[in-house]
């Protein structure tokens, strides 16, 4: 599914950004509230992913209201936020030719959601929640709240860090040692907004009450919280679906306040069956991509020789190397495993150019290493794993590799059969557990093109 066109609808004006993608039987608008970077978010593969599956079964509208990203400025006419999100939310429902929407409230937008519903309820056909609180200030009738000085830390906190990997770090823990998640994050967060505003937004947001529209939503509604989510507790979810009419309420393992990158299947899953009465699961999503394996050698002798101390730093010096290199050549690290490190590129030319740099870097500290490469058909599994033939394939061929050596298989040699690459032979093999035999090449040396000295 490629990036859908954004549009604009108008509330009077000012333009507010929107998007449509999927053609299911029923009309299900997506909202993290206030926030959105419409046209980036379609370049985190987790969130892709996450909006392809909502679109397998419903037609999805999203929109970034004004304010945010790609939309006008708020209007100063004295209105109240929540008031201007509605307005959006009613302007995009009319372009995008809905009369009626299943609202998918996330965070923030699970509370505006809540208030839409009990306002518009000719306009709301269903309500699913995640993370999302009624009130944030505790309150004698509110136990489940934060103190105020916990909120004015977090107000600091977001003006001192708001856009960067260790907000998205907190905000988040599944991808805390994911440096490329954490990288994207961060440059998301940047586009959608400043810290300042962000900070003064929170605020805004802190002091909203929406208790008393809970009682007024008569949708069927669903509601989700992470046990373990600091950022919106159990309890202030379980308060939610306690005072709307009927409402079910999911506790969902996990701490991370985003849906995307921790167990996303699980809670498509919840939506799903909520919505259709089945749950048919996500189809495997499947991309063609360049596996790359790397190992120490003789990473045993070194251990024994040096002792556990120096070894650790030296292996953290290993990783940092492998960071820097995986970033420079646009690759992403998906598993280390003991000394050895798997990686998956878009391009094979780069998995070999990141492999033969990292031979190059590892041996300013005395490392060296065999690397393996494969190219073919992969399946991307939940929480950023990889499995399918290919891995096991690339796993193999760098079993086969010796000291210092760039081993790829028989594939990647022919995709770039006429480039800058040398290859020489060496043999076939047959690759436990991969049917057949197959030939496998070194990579001996770069040439440049002619023409280029």
């Amino acid at each position: 599914m490629t990036t859908p066109e954004t549009r604009y609808a108008k509330v009077g004006d000012d333009r507010v950004a929107y998007q449509v993608v999927g053609e299911g039987p029923r009309d299900l608008v997506f909202t993290m509230g206030w926030w959105a970077s419409l046209d980036l978010e379609w370049e985190d593969p987790a969130i892709a992913r996450f909006l392809r599956r909502l679109a397998s079964f419903s037609r999805v509208i999203r929109f970034s209201a004004r304010g945010s990203a790609l939309s006008d400025a708020r209007p100063q006419d004295g209105c109240d936020a929540v008031h201007h999100w509605s307005q959006d939310l009613l302007a995009v429902m009319d372009a995008a030719g809905t009369s009626s929407a299943v609202i998918v409230g996330i965070t923030d937008g699970g509370s505006m959601a809540l208030q839409f519903a009990a306002a518009h309820p000719e306009r709301t056909s269903a309500l699913v929640v995640l993370n999302a609180t009624a009130r944030w200030v505790v309150a004698a009738d509110y136990p489940a709240g934060y103190p105020p000085e916990a909120l004015a830390g977090f107000s600091g906190f977001a003006r001192k860090h708001f856009g960067t990997e260790r907000f998205a770090r907190t905000q988040n823990p599944s991808i805390a040692k994911d440096e490329r998640a954490l990288r994207w994050q961060a440059k998301y967060a940047r586009a959608i907004g400043s810290p300042k505003t962000v900070a003064e937004n929170f605020e805004i947001q802190s002091e909203r009450d929406v208790r008393p529209a809970l009682s007024a939503v008569s949708v069927r509604t669903l509601v989700m919280t992470r046990r373990n989510c600091t950022w919106a507790s159990v309890p202030q979810g379980r308060y939610i679906a306690e005072h709307v009419a009927g409402a079910c309420f999911e506790e969902l393992p996990g701490a991370d306040y985003l849906p995307y990158w921790e167990t996303p299947d699980l809670i498509l899953d919840r939506i799903e069956k909520f919505l259709t009465g089945t749950r048919r699961g996500g189809e495997s999503d499947r991309a063609l991509a360049a596996v790359l394996f790397t190992d120490i050698v003789d990473s045993t002798r070194h251990a024994a020789e040096l002792g556990d101390a120096e070894w650790r730093t030296l292996l953290d010096r290993h990783d940092e190397i492998l960071r820097e290199q995986l970033g420079l050549f646009r690759g992403r690290l998906v598993d280390t495993a003991g000394d050895g490190v798997f990686a998956i590129f878009e391009r094979p030319d780069r998995a070999i150019e990141c492999a033969q740099a990292l031979h190059t870097a590892l041996a300013t500290v005395k490392l060296s290493i065999r690397a393996g490469i494969h190219f073919g058909d992969i399946e991307l599994r939940n929480e950023g794993q990889v499995g399918g033939m290919t891995v096991h394939i690339g796993a193999r061929v760098q079993a086969l590799a010796k000291a210092g050596e760039v081993l790829v298989s028989r594939t990647v040699h022919d995709i770039l059969l006429g480039s800058h690459f040398c290859f020489v032979g060496r043999g076939a093999h047959e690759l436990k557990g991969v049917p057949g035999r197959w030939d496998v090449c070194a990579v001996t040396e770069r040439v440049e093109p002619p023409g280029t000295q």
